[in-house]
């Protein structure tokens, strides 16, 4: 039997896009419909940026979520920028992808689940990066300059520049030429 008080849920709202909300804003993004951004005031977008239908962007009122210029990030994609996001130029993001940045802790044996304390580590994904359909980008991840990431990939730990990397948990395929 566990010993918790149930916590209290509020809605954060539509999300509704607004790009005069967001930190900063290049010049030619295109966001589609059905787009949600939380937290603008915490995003800031390059210049040359699509987002794809169905994308939630949900910035975190402690931390920003950073996006180069020449980027795209394909439909239904699932960004979290709890504990930082930086997306480098260049990046290629594939249909829904999740990139997420936090984890349960599971220390506190009175508590279910759902209900553990959350940490938070940054997320670096740096310039000529290709992320394939999706692909799960987890917590504390730096994706290096020029990585390939594999369809359905989850990837939990850093590799070197021009890795091919896929698989769950992701791995080394081979390196590919600079």
């Amino acid at each position: 039997m566990f010993n918790f008080t149930p916590k209290q849920f509020k809605s954060e709202g539509p999300g509704t896009p607004d790009l005069s909300l967001l930190k900063s804003c290049g010049e030619n993004v295109i966001i589609e419909d059905g787009v949600r951004i939380f937290h603008p005031e915490n995003i800031s977008i390059g210049d040359n940026v699509y987002i794809g239908h169905d994308t939630i962007l949900k910035g975190y009122y402690k931390s920003d979520i950073v996006i180069g210029s020449n980027v795209w990030i394909g439909q239904q994609c699932f960004i979290i920028g709890a504990g930082g996001l930086t997306i480098g130029d260049y990046v290629g993001i594939g249909p829904q992808v999740k990139i997420h940045p936090c984890e349960h802790t599971h220390d506190d044996p009175t508590l279910p689940t759902s209900f553990q304390p959350l940490f938070f580590d940054p997320i670096v994904i740096e310039e000529d990066v290709n992320i394939g359909i999706g692909a799960m980008i987890m917590h504390g991840v730096t994706l290096k300059s020029g990585t390939l990431v594999g369809a359905n990939a989850v990837v939990k730990k850093n590799f070197p520049e021009y890795s091919i990397i896929g698989g769950v948990p992701a791995k080394l395929i081979r390196s590919r030429e600079r």
